[in-house]
């Protein structure tokens, strides 16, 4: 069997500060792994710019023009970290035998790309780099990322515990992935859907290289929400089960407030009633509000909007100086920057 072609794609996000250190390690990590003939000499690094606000596709771009195994994606415009990586995967499918995830700030470990490979040619489809430990995080992401996995395979969610979007995939696994056309995307739940052969490799999560990190709470609450509401309806069952349990509740103390009131013991008195119009309307706000993201979430599907723009693509560059009538030399390349 030849060397497999590996396109390793890096999803950015105004990584302008890290992105240096990050070409200059992923560079030497694919030169040692086709020195060591574990890839082809064809593979390459797939830097994908979801339309960062800073010099991160200037960067790109310029080191696209220096090395042949550095590439390029433009989006149009920021789309979204799961949208941004599922481009990537899409366009680096179409050149390579099997694609590597990783996020451009390398806490993810690069050292067991090779134990990917191995794997990979093993016959498995899908590689999950998976945390042996979350020493590198805070102790609230860790309790609040245990709480999550804990509350989605409760919820019925089939994820795998302690991984991220570090992951290798085979040329076919992202073309099945491809066929999944849902807007709201949440990779780490449509990945073990494909049923390909998987298994996992562990490490050790590292500190950030540089810069801050793209998730603050706000981000992370948002994605969370985004996985629960997109694989379960379990948490409209449950507000059912509360206005039913609510409604027997209410009828229990209505019987009981009628009996009080035939043996002459009931007293006059707002706090009863305020008390339980409160409660039964927060109970409606809650129930209208969670049913309401569901129905936003079909209006969504239903516009069948692209999830994602490519403005600049330097695997297929020549063509695309060709459509904006500029000739194929490094002095007309600025025009792309």
């Amino acid at each position: 069997m030849n060397d497999p072609i590996l396109t390793i794609v890096v999803p950015c996000y105004n990584e302008e500060e890290v992105l240096p250190e990050t070409i200059s390690v992923l560079l030497e990590e694919i030169n040692y792994l086709i020195e060591t003939n574990i890839i082809s000499g064809k593979s390459k690094v797939l830097f994908v710019d979801d339309g960062s606000r800073d010099r991160t596709w200037s960067i790109i771009y310029k080191n696209s023009l220096e090395s042949e195994f550095i590439h390029g994606l433009k989006l149009a415009r920021n789309v979204g970290h799961q949208n941004a990586l599922l481009a990537g995967l899409i366009t680096a499918c179409k050149t390579s035998d099997c694609v590597i995830s990783i996020d451009a700030d390398l806490q993810d470990d690069v050292g067991v790309i090779k134990d990917f490979m191995q794997k990979f040619s093993d016959g498995f489809d899908i590689v999950y780099g998976v945390r042996e430990k979350r020493d590198a995080d805070k102790f609230f992401k860790k309790a609040t990322a245990l709480g999550f996995y804990k509350m989605m395979q409760r919820l019925g969610v089939n994820l795998v515990y302690n991984h991220a979007d570090f992951r290798l995939m085979s040329k076919r696994a992202v073309e099945e992935l491809e066929k999944f056309e849902e807007v709201n995307l949440f990779l780490r739940g449509i990945v073990p859907l494909l049923g390909f052969p998987s298994t996992s490799i562990y490490y050790n999560r590292k500190e950030r290289l540089a810069g801050d990190t793209k998730y603050p709470l706000r981000k992370m609450l948002s994605f969370a929400f985004e996985g629960i509401t997109s694989f379960s309806v379990t948490p409209i069952r449950f507000v059912m089960l509360v206005g039913i349990l609510s409604f027997i509740t209410s009828l229990l103390f209505g019987t009981y407030f009628i009996t009080l009131k035939f043996l002459g013991e009931t007293q006059t008195g707002w706090t009863s009633l305020i008390t339980s119009i409160w409660l039964i309307g927060g109970l409606q706000l809650i129930a209208i509000g969670l049913i309401g993201e569901y129905i936003g979430k079909v209006y969504k599907e239903s516009k069948r909007r692209p999830r994602y723009s490519i403005d600049v693509n330097t695997l297929n560059l020549t063509q695309q100086l060709m459509e904006r009538n500029l000739e194929p030399n490094g002095g007309e390349h600025r025009e792309l920057l």
